[in-house]
C-alpha cells in the first residue's frame, strides 16, 4: 500500500534529483538532502538557485545558506492544522509532510467510533473521550489532529524543544491547553509507569527513530528494543481499542517487519492490518518520493 501526500497551499514537492529534495513550505521554498531521490533533478540548476534556504553538508559541518528573505520561523496552513516551520541543523523542518494522510484516517475512524456526533462529544461518548497515545510525538502534527477529532491525548517525547514547539502549533492551531498532555519523558520509562497506573488508551501513535536518546541520556535502539516497547504498548491497549499506527523514518526496515509486530494486536482484537510506503506527489510530474514506512491495525 502507498500512501501519498500531494500539493497544497501549505507544501509542495518542487522538484527532487541528486539526493536532494526542492519544497515549498508556505511562501519559502527550501533545498536539502534526501538519499531517496536517486533520479535527475528535472528542474534547471537555476530554479533550485532560487530556493530560499539551502542545507549544506560539508565533512562534518552542517548549515543553511539562506538569503535574508528567509525568517528564522514562520507559519503554514496544513494538514488541517497551522504549524510552525524552522530549518533546523539536522536539515528537518519540524514537519513530516508524509504523515499528513495517516493524520486524517486517524481523525475519520476518530469522528466514526460515535456516528451521530462529528466530533463526537465526551456525552455522546458516556463522559469518555477516546485516549490515545502519541509515543516519539515530535512537534504534534498527529497528536493536534487526533485532539481535533475529540480524543484525549497524551504526547510524549523526550526533548523538551520538541515539546515547547508542539504547544506552540496547539496554539497556533487553535485548540484548546487541556486538549493535551505533554510528557517529557523516556518512552520506555513512561510506559513501565503507566502499566502500574493501570492506564489505558485506545488508540497508540508512535515514530520510533532508529536510534535516540532521552532527556536523561537513556539510550534507544531500535533493532533491539522495538519488541520490548510493543510489549509495553500492548499491556496499556484498552480493551476496545481502536487503532495502532507505527512510522518508521530511515530505519532501513522494511514495513512487513512493522507490521508483523502488530499481528499480535490483530490476533487478539481482529479487525485489519496495513502496511506500506510513505511518499510525496512531486509537482506536475506524479513522481513520488520514498520517504518512510507505515504498519497500522484499525478494529
Amino acid at each position: 500500500m502507498i500512501l501519498t501526500t500531494k500539493k497544497s497551499n501549505g507544501y509542495e514537492l518542487v522538484d527532487s534529483g541528486d539526493g536532494k529534495k526542492l519544497e515549498r513550505y508556505g511562501d519559502f521554498v527550501l533545498a536539502r538532502p534526501d538519499p531517496q531521490a536517486l533520479w535527475k533533478p528535472l528542474k534547471s540548476a537555476n530554479e533550485w538557485n532560487k530556493a530560499d534556504g539551502t542545507f549544506v553538508r560539508t565533512g562534518t559541518k552542517t548549515e543553511w545558506k539562506t538569503k535574508k528573505s528567509l525568517p528564522a520561523k514562520w507559519n503554514i496552513e496544513f494538514g488541517g492544522l497551522v504549524l510552525e516551520v524552522a530549518p533546523t541543523t539536522f536539515k528537518h523542518t519540524g514537519i513530516f509532510p508524509e504523515h499528513v494522510a495517516t493524520w486524517d484516517w486517524m481523525r475519520d475512524l476518530l469522528t466514526k467510533s460515535k456516528p451521530h456526533q462529528h466530533p463526537p462529544t465526551p456525552s455522546e461518548r458516556g463522559g469518555a473521550e477516546p485516549s490515545i497515545l502519541n509515543l516519539f510525538g515530535y512537534t504534534g502534527g498527529a497528536s493536534l489532529a487526533c485532539a481535533q477529532a475529540g480524543a484525549a491525548v497524551c504526547h510524549v517525547d523526550g526533548s523538551k524543544l520538541a515539546i515547547e514547539w508542539a504547544k506552540r502549533n496547539q496554539k497556533l492551531s487553535g485548540l484548546p491547553a487541556d486538549s493535551v498532555r505533554w510528557i517529557l519523558d523516556d518512552v520506555m520509562l513512561f510506559l513501565k509507569r503507566e502499566i502500574k497506573r493501570g492506564s489505558k488508551y485506545d488508540g497508540i501513535i508512535m515514530d520510533p527513530p532508529a536510534f535516540g536518546r532521552g532527556p536523561k541520556g537513556e539510550v534507544w535502539k531500535i533493532e533491539e528494543q522495538l519488541p520490548e516497547l510493543m510489549d509495553l504498548c500492548r499491556k496499556v491497549f484498552s480493551e476496545e481499542p481502536l487503532f495502532f499506527v507505527i512510522n518508521g523514518y530511515a530505519s532501513g526496515f522494511s514495513a512487513i517487519a512493522y507490521e508483523n509486530n502488530l499481528l499480535p494486536i490483530q490476533k487478539d482484537f481482529g479487525g485489519s492490518l496495513e502496511s506500506g510506503e510513505l511518499t510525496i506527489e512531486e509537482s506536475g510530474t506524479g513522481r513520488l518520493l520514498p520517504c518512510g514506512i507505515f504498519a497500522r491495525w484499525s478494529k
